[in-house]
């Protein structure tokens, strides 16, 4: 973690402390949110998703909290980009963002996570992180990125996305 305001990222040397993954499943003109209950985030709207367990892939890995979080099991998910935060309160984070149209099981409540149905155009952004409605609108309409976001407490200070398929060379392919 880092604690200067007045900082920079060296990126392309930069590690997280902590790999993750982050699930949207869309389809019908909705999203699948989650209200999250425990850990990093606790009590802002987010797609399912959290830690990458050693040894797992970032597909296994979002697999898994999947289950846990909603009881349901994302069928055919898609990587669309990934996410590095160098955060001041909390351990850095490089997540691995999925997205998906169709699952297996019934969303539901669980001590981690409750699930919210959304429409597409009130996506309720004022609840959620704040690099979210850098991202996602893309994201929605089928497009890939890597995102790289500088976080004192829960405000931005410095970002940069990219879109489009070269920003796949980025992405780290990789078993934790």
């Amino acid at each position: 973690m880092n604690s200067s305001t007045e900082r920079t990222v060296d990126w392309p040397k930069w590690v997280a402390d902590i790999p993750a993954t982050l699930m949207f499943v869309i389809r019908d003109g909705k999203i699948l949110l989650i209200e999250k209950l425990t850990g990093i985030g606790e009590g802002k709207i987010n797609g399912p998703g959290g830690k990458i367990d050693p040894g797992e892939t970032p597909l296994e890995a979002i697999l898994r909290e999947c289950q846990e979080e909603l009881h349901i099991t994302p069928t055919n998910p898609q990587k669309v980009g990934e996410l590095l935060f160098d955060m001041t309160h909390i351990p850095n984070i490089h997540c691995h963002v999925f997205i998906a149209s169709e699952y297996e099981g019934t969303p539901t409540a669980t001590r981690e996570a409750n699930p919210l149905w959304t429409d597409l155009d009130a996506i309720p952004y004022d609840k959620m992180w704040e690099d979210d409605h850098h991202w996602l609108p893309q994201v929605i309409k089928g497009e890939i990125f890597y995102g790289k976001f500088l976080f004192e407490e829960e405000t931005i200070v410095q970002s940069d996305v990219e879109f489009g398929e070269e920003v796949r060379q980025h992405w780290v392919e990789k078993r934790y």
